[in-house]
């Protein structure tokens, strides 16, 4: 197979840079970012070419691209980048855990999914899609493209999560909800109805610390 040149050098490139390589022998040739954005010429013992450049030191036709980028903008910034590779000509790849469990073979382009996610049958994953470790998608659902699903999300079965969302850890999608394009969902909320385009759905608590130190408690 092809070696990859994957975009990014922050942790989730390390990240992926690391599964590829031990999980599923794929080498990993080098790293790009846009010039104003290289700090150094190596990351993790591997060149950083400026992505403007980097057709001439990676060609397409011998190097599959990865792009490996948080949510950052509600997965705007890396949807831009996956476009912009395919521009330069790069096929994208995708990685799949060989410990998820996948029933489906309908996973587009440049999705991250990591171990323990559970994909059930007659389910869709359109490009672009990251499933951090730990999810369920269930029966028949539909997971449109650039979308993050964080880690120990339910998403159960008929439910439509629509482009560019971002689903929190533990968050919990029921039967045949629709989820809106661009949905924020925070960690651990419930979603019982469809959502709005562009909404933010977050649960109103966040932890107190107590006024008596911990080596002080007489039990717990």
């Amino acid at each position: 197979m092809k070696p990859i040149l994957i975009f990014g050098t922050g942790e989730i490139a390390e990240v992926a840079a690391y599964y590829f390589e031990k999980t599923l022998g794929r080498q990993v040739a080098g790293f790009t970012v846009d010039s104003d954005f290289i700090r150094e010429e190596t990351f993790q013992g591997r060149p950083v070419i400026a992505f403007q450049n980097v057709a001439e030191t990676f060609p397409p036709s011998v190097h599959d691209g990865f792009v490996a980028l948080s949510y950052a903008r509600m997965n705007v910034v890396r949807a831009t980048k996956v476009d912009a590779m395919r521009q330069v000509g790069y096929s994208l790849t995708s990685y799949i855990s060989p410990h998820a469990n996948v029933f489906t073979d309908d996973i587009g382009e440049n999705c991250f999914i990591l171990e323990d996610n559970t994909i059930q049958p007659f389910s869709r994953i359109g490009d672009n899609v990251t499933l951090w470790s730990g999810n369920h998608i269930g029966h028949h659902s539909v997971i449109e493209e650039n979308v993050f699903i964080s880690s120990h999300v339910v998403v159960s079965g008929g439910v439509t999560v629509g482009h560019n969302s971002f689903l929190g850890v533990n968050s919990t999608i029921s039967d045949h909800v629709s989820v809106a394009p661009f949905s924020l969902i925070g960690a651990g909320v419930p979603i019982g109805e469809n959502t709005d385009a562009e909404g933010i759905y977050a649960l109103p608590f966040k932890a107190e610390k107590r006024s008596v130190p911990s080596t002080r408690l007489k039990k717990f």
